[in-house]
């Protein structure tokens, strides 16, 4: 068995992959629009489907935004600098949440920043 994916529902198809594409740097592996449904499905990721786990990003054409909810916690993302993640993010116009630095009761430097609708990405420093 593998983890194949996370879906995300979003608001603003457009919005979110330049979200994920130009400041997360992700790829845009994958994108097809289902008329009868009224949706469209977006993969992103830093390498193939085959070989990592990937964002689903699923755009439902009649809605323009949903409720997060207090269940979903993130979506965490392995960085070499968590320091230098923030800095990318910011010089990008995107919005860190909270700054690099060791995490509560513990010594792993993490950060969050957050895509537009809402979602919250950790980076953790390896």
């Amino acid at each position: 068995m593998r983890l194949l994916h996370t879906m995300l529902r979003v608001g603003n198809l457009e919005r979110s992959l330049a979200f994920y594409q130009e400041v997360l740097d992700m790829k845009l592996l994958r994108r097809q629009d289902y008329p009868d449904g009224r949706f469209t499905l977006a993969f992103v990721g830093y390498g193939a489907e085959e070989e990592q786990t990937v964002l689903e990003l699923t755009h439902n054409w009649d809605t323009e935004s949903y409720e997060l909810g207090n269940g979903y916690g993130h979506i965490a993302i392995e960085v070499p600098d968590a320091y230098a993640a923030c800095d990318m993010v910011r010089a990008k116009g995107g919005k860190v949440t909270r700054e690099a630095g060791p995490m509560k009761h513990g010594t792993t430097v993490i950060a969050f920043a957050e895509d537009p609708d809402g979602y919250k990405i950790e980076f953790i420093q390896r």
